[in-house]
């Protein structure tokens, strides 16, 4: 009895993968470098080329008659709205005796609420003079108006009480009036001149009381405003150029650091360019063999120097213990590192080399062999109409590119199988598909795939263990199914990131181990 296993469903991407964006912004760093050195220069330049224009100073104390602990700040900020008023600054440019229009002015100065019962005027001039002298003259302004006001105010509470306290008066004199006019002796009017001896009472206190009001009111103004004064008189800001431009050069740096890291992030986002080993191998359908740093023309370090000369020399004896198991050419086909590339291509052909004549078919569209061609000392580079009269007995290693205009076609004489070599985050995912589906059409197996500039912090794995994706087809099938004498399993087919269906690798059978020393005889 069979049972059929249900297919589990594939897992799920996540929509946006923070190791790989960290991974993308941080391989783009000469982006964000690049603009926050940017910033700071044009930080530093701000500093310099446009410096602040001469400003003054000055501080005044404020009092309130509504003062109280628990004040949020109100009294105050109305304050500084009254400041910013064509009033205010009307009177202080008659105290300047200036033609300047108020609207005009109240663009040069500002009001900062430091307490309940500070305030801050800053005000910038043609010169620190020109400055100070319009500080001075907003300070007396608006001491000027604030005196006023609190004055006008007590002025009309006192009047509003001194109005009460005469019509009691009025009321008074009437009941007083009453009380003349009641009979003596009248035994039925005894009850009605108690209740006004009680309502002339009333009003005695109450007059009093407005009366004692009355002059409170006028008593407090002189405190008010005596308390009400400048206490840091207008002085001229001193503007340190040094400190400037190193306080701009940071927030230039800062600003521009930001934006660049935005500009990465959005960026690698959008192109979804693959740089970890995992996501390359998934998209090409093929492990890695190997990484190695990119080909420099600039100097590098000694060490790194040795590190890097080891891993070509290891790469190079991989590739050529598989090239001379190979019974068909194999090919090299960059996409993004044409150098890096090329020199593999002629250190693989030197290796080859001492075990028969070795050619190599340059397939580039660049000119990247175009000094190896003419170095009578290297190994034998040919064009692809010149490989065609190579003898039988010369061995092949092609090189060409599966970048964007690639002649696919073309591709089945450079080699039967190949190795891929990537320089990671080069390529988009789709590009990437796009060349693994292009190189299973063409019935190009891959060996695996060789990542140019990996991350140095990448602890992905970019081994598949199932198998390569690119499995070959057609003829190669075929003899592979005669060789092992049974057909190919089918199972449900895989599906890449663009939904289409991978080519499956036909099923190999295991080896088998002998059961007993009779059967290994």
């Amino acid at each position: 009895m069979t049972t059929s296993a249900t297919p589990e469903p594939p897992a799920t991407a996540p929509l946006l993968d923070l190791h790989a964006l960290v991974v993308a912004v941080r391989r783009r760093r000469r982006l964000w470098s690049a603009m926050a050195l940017l910033g700071l220069l044009i930080g530093a330049a701000v500093a310099v080329l446009l410096p602040p224009p001469p400003s003054a100073v000055t501080k005044i104390l404020v009092t309130h008659k509504e003062d109280q602990p628990n004040d949020t700040g109100t009294l105050i900020r109305t304050d500084v709205e009254l400041l910013g008023t064509t009033r205010i600054a009307g009177k202080a440019l008659k105290i300047l005796k200036s033609p300047e229009r108020p609207e005009d002015f109240l663009e040069d100065y500002r009001g900062t609420g430091l307490t309940n019962n500070l305030l801050q005027i800053d005000v910038t001039g043609a010169s620190e003079a020109d400055a100070v002298a319009r500080a001075e003259a907003l300070a007396d302004a608006f001491v000027a108006d604030h005196v006023r006001r609190m004055r006008e105010t007590a002025k009309a509470e006192a009047k509003a009480l001194l109005d009460q306290r005469d019509r009691m008066r009025g009321e008074l004199a009437q009941v007083n009036k009453a009380i003349g006019n009641q009979p003596e002796g009248d035994p039925a009017a005894s009850a009605s001149i108690e209740t006004l001896f009680a309502r002339r009472a009333e009003l005695n206190s109450r007059i009093a009381d407005f009366d004692q009001r009355a002059a409170e009111a006028r008593t407090g103004t002189p405190k008010l405003v005596a308390g009400t004064q400048i206490v840091d008189a207008p002085r001229a800001v001193r503007h340190s150029l040094p400190r400037a431009a190193a306080t701009d050069a940071v927030i230039g740096l800062v600003l521009g650091l930001v934006l660049g890291l935005v500009v990465a992030a959005v960026g690698a986002v959008v192109a979804d360019r693959p740089v970890l080993r995992r996501e390359i191998a998934a998209n090409l359908g093929a492990s890695v063999l190997a990484e190695l740093p990119p080909t420099s023309r600039r100097p590098i370090w000694p060490w790194r120097r040795r590190r890097t000369r080891t891993a070509h020399e290891r790469l190079t004896t991989t590739l050529a213990r598989t090239v001379r198991g190979s019974t068909e050419p194999v090919s090299l086909l960059e996409l993004g590192c044409a150098r890096s590339t090329s020199a593999l291509a002629l250190d693989l052909a030197g290796a080859l080399a001492a075990e028969g004549p070795v050619a190599v078919v340059d397939g580039l569209p660049g000119p990247e062999l175009d000094r190896a061609r003419k170095n009578p000392q290297g190994p034998s580079v040919v064009t692809g109409e010149q490989a065609t009269s190579l003898p039988r007995h010369v061995r092949r290693l092609g090189i060409g590119s599966v970048a964007p205009g690639t002649a696919w076609t073309d591709l089945r004489y450079l080699g039967g199988r190949t190795v891929l070599v990537v320089r990671a985050g080069h390529g988009s995912a789709a590009w990437l598909h796009t060349v693994a589906r292009q190189l299973a059409d063409q019935r190009i197996p891959v060996i695996g795939v060789v990542l140019i500039d990996p991350d140095p912090r990448d602890r992905t794995d970019g081994t598949l263990w199932d198998g390569a994706y690119t499995a070959p087809r057609g003829p190669h099938e075929a003899a592979r199914q005669s060789e092992t004498g049974r057909p190919r399993t089918e199972r449900a087919p895989r599906q890449n990131g663009t939904g289409q269906a991978w080519p499956e690798r036909p099923s190999m059978p295991a080896a088998r181990v002998p059961d007993s020393d009779q059967e290994a005889r």
